[in-house]
């Protein structure tokens, strides 16, 4: 597993939680790194995304809600989820994109939100 992610856990409804993953430099420093999630019974979805640039682009499931940001200095990339809600538990995933697809994955973290 290249990607560590971390920070997930159990918070009630309308809690805050920030997701951290750390990569090695080869893959921070030049790929676009992502948020993923799989809830129960669903298909794994895209959450949100960052570039190099730190261009963001967030799906319907993190827009308004989620930030996503990365730091270079620790080649990590944080995922920032405010107003939670039961519907986003799901296992949470960071991934890069290498040569156009999601190649390299993280080994997921569980993001539970009781009501």
């Amino acid at each position: 597993v290249q990607l560590q992610a971390s920070g997930g856990g159990l918070v009630q409804a309308g809690g805050s939680l920030r997701l951290s993953c750390a990569a090695p430099g080869s893959i921070f420093s030049g790929n676009v790194m992502g948020w993923h999630r799989r809830a129960p019974g669903n298909e794994r979805e895209l959450v949100a995304s960052i570039s190099t640039d730190d261009t963001t682009y967030y799906t319907r499931s993190g827009k308004g809600r989620f930030t996503v940001s990365r730091d270079p200095a620790t080649n990590t990339v944080y995922l920032q989820m405010n107003s939670l809600s039961p519907e986003d538990t799901a296992v949470y995933y960071c991934a890069a994109i290498s040569s156009g697809a999601w190649r390299y994955w993280g080994q997921g973290t569980q993001v539970t939100v009781s009501s």
